[in-house]
């Protein structure tokens, strides 16, 4: 899976990966679920409807900004 852009919040950092199936909000190496766009699985992310992060915290708590352009290059 390639990561492309990155989020770091309290409990973590947060990818947005894609794969040959489509693009995967990541957390610890868990996928969150699979969308058709990268933007539309940072606004789930952002509005906490996602699979659920290992931690128990809603994502929709976490400050992470629903609009890609916002996000890190997974690199940094």
């Amino acid at each position: 899976m390639k990561l492309f852009c990155s989020w770091d919040t309290r409990v973590g950092r947060f990818y947005i990966g894609q794969d040959r199936n489509g693009f995967h909000p990541m957390h610890d190496d868990d996928s969150l679920g699979r969308y058709r766009t990268a933007q539309k699985a940072v606004e789930d992310l952002a509005h906490g409807h996602t699979f659920s992060i290992h931690t128990g915290d809603d994502t929709a708590d976490l400050g992470i900004p629903d609009d890609i352009d916002e996000w890190n290059s997974a690199d940094e």
